[in-house]
């Protein structure tokens, strides 16, 4: 796979198209490489289609969301609400990273509604650590990733507070919103929550706060100093 600038993780198909998909839609429209993983399928979040009909379902429309920016698209395998914390989990985050190289990584902050979300939390620094290692063999050769944000996102709201502002366009929320229309879910097929205008006036609510048309919001790991950032990576 191609090196890129930002890795994106979810806990399911579609966490990284939402919570964190106008930052990534603005890297791509500023000439960056990006890319998204996929913990789980979210494939249990569907009462309107039976479980293994909705897999396939969304394991396709995250390669088509993928295909609208350009990004590289990692679907790893594990269940819906199943997800656990465990090296098992670590390493194979560890070889997606080792196999894209990112600059910075994207993922959920650590308190949410979803469990899923939590967990994903929880694995995604030890997944980076044992990245870096050389003593660690897995295939690939290790990669050391600096930066670490989490993405805004409205089952993670308990605790988050806005470290970084990145402004971003109206052009970028147009792609975002294209990427999006990929997923039944973000269409509002499956539930009634209006994901698209929730994050699209988030941006622009984000955006007044700092005196700009629109901006997205990213968490920092406790500890790190706040700044006000053009790009990611």
């Amino acid at each position: 796979m191609t090196k890129v600038d930002i890795l994106s993780i979810g806990a399911h198909a579609g966490d990284a198209e939402i919570a964190s998909g106008i930052a990534l839609a603005h890297e791509v429209n500023c000439g960056k490489k990006v890319a998204m993983c996929h913990l789980t399928l979210g494939e249990k979040g569907n009462p309107k289609m039976p479980i293994d009909e909705y897999t396939e379902q969304r394991r396709l429309e995250v390669q088509a969301a993928a295909d609208v920016i350009g990004a590289q698209c990692y679907v790893l395998p594990w269940c819906d609400a199943e997800l656990p914390v465990s090296d098992e989990v670590k390493y194979a985050i560890a070889d997606v990273i080792r196999d894209c190289k990112p600059g910075a990584i994207i993922t959920h902050h650590f308190k949410s509604i979803h469990k899923d979300h939590v967990n994903c939390n929880l694995n995604v620094p030890d997944a980076m650590f044992y990245a870096g290692l050389a003593t660690i063999k897995t295939g690939k050769d290790p990669h050391y990733c600096p930066a670490l944000y989490f993405a805004e996102n409205w089952e993670d709201k308990e605790g988050y507070k806005p470290d970084i502002y990145l402004e971003v366009t109206a052009d970028d929320i147009a792609l975002w919103k294209e990427m999006a229309s990929k997923h039944a879910l973000f269409r509002g097929e499956v539930v009634s929550f209006p994901y698209v205008e929730y994050y699209e006036k988030l941006a622009r609510v984000r955006g007044i706060e700092k005196y700009m048309p629109y901006a997205v919001t990213l968490e920092l790991p406790e500890g790190a100093k706040t700044r006000r950032l053009k790009n990611l990576a």
